[in-house]
């Protein structure tokens, strides 16, 4: 964008990036013109450090434009340019993540540390504290959304309409009328007070219980955000994953003199 209007005198708003990345980037990877992260492919689309680079083979052959044997250069990177785009979509395939859903079937995560959080609460969070919940809706930084049971959802009273007012995460449990409600947070989003609002107006018609809870890596990220968690919520740590922080007082006291 810089490059555009420097040296074309052509100015883009900030806001226009994604239309770079989708309508312009994305198709040079495509074509094998163009490589994303290549030094390092585990970056995710919406990193800060998300990058292209022309491959070595396409800066060869524009080093040849113009002249007697661009021809040749440029019928040369045809033929190999399958070959190309095949071992760029392996490579990047191979820093994907893997998760197993309920039915059976298997879903790809792209990469990034926000996902890598996402299949730690379906693979480690779950087992311990919510083993009889359904997954109901995963999102994903890429694909936006990988998992979405809609009539399940809609069973429960969520309509299509507050699709993009869910947490990362919903998990439901029918047989304790139980609702997981998960916010992964790598950069942004916990459950604060006013997303606990927002999560409240969208479920409470369901009348199952609301479990809300804010996933962080470790303890480092939870320090950053622990001054505006809301209270009646849990913090879920991938590093400790058999503990929850409880933000609920009385709420947690009561269920211990009840047990």
């Amino acid at each position: 964008m810089a490059f555009v209007r420097d040296r074309l005198g052509h100015p883009y708003a900030m806001n226009t990036r994604e239309s770079f990345r989708k309508q312009a980037l994305h198709y040079f990877v495509l074509a094998g013109i163009a490589l994303r992260n290549p030094d390092n492919p585990e970056l995710a689309t919406n990193d800060r450090r998300n990058h292209y680079a022309l491959r070595a083979e396409t800066v060869t052959l524009l080093q040849h434009y113009g002249s007697e044997s661009w021809p040749e250069q440029l019928r040369r990177f045809q033929t190999m340019r399958p070959a190309l785009t095949d071992r760029s979509r392996k490579v990047a395939d191979s820093y994907r993540l893997s998760l197993a859903l309920d039915s059976g079937d298997v879903i790809t995560l792209a990469p990034g540390p926000h996902n890598v959080l996402q299949a730690a609460i379906v693979r480690e969070f779950r087992p311990r504290f919510a083993a009889a919940a359904r997954l109901l809706y995963l999102g994903d930084a890429e694909n936006k959304t990988l998992v979405y049971l809609q009539s399940e959802l809609e069973g429960l009273g969520i309509s299509l309409s507050s699709h993009d007012k869910l947490p990362d995460i919903v998990l439901h449990d029918p047989g304790n009328r139980r609702v997981f409600l998960i916010e992964a947070v790598y950069s942004t989003g916990p459950v604060s007070p006013k997303r606990f609002l927002e999560l409240e107006e969208v479920f409470e018609q369901t009348g199952l219980t609301r479990v809300y809870v804010t996933a962080f890596p470790n303890f480092t990220t939870f320090k950053k955000y622990a001054t505006i968690i809301a209270w009646e919520t849990e913090v879920w740590l991938a590093e400790a994953p058999d503990h929850l922080i409880h933000f609920d007082g009385e709420k947690f006291l009561r269920s211990l003199a009840e047990g």
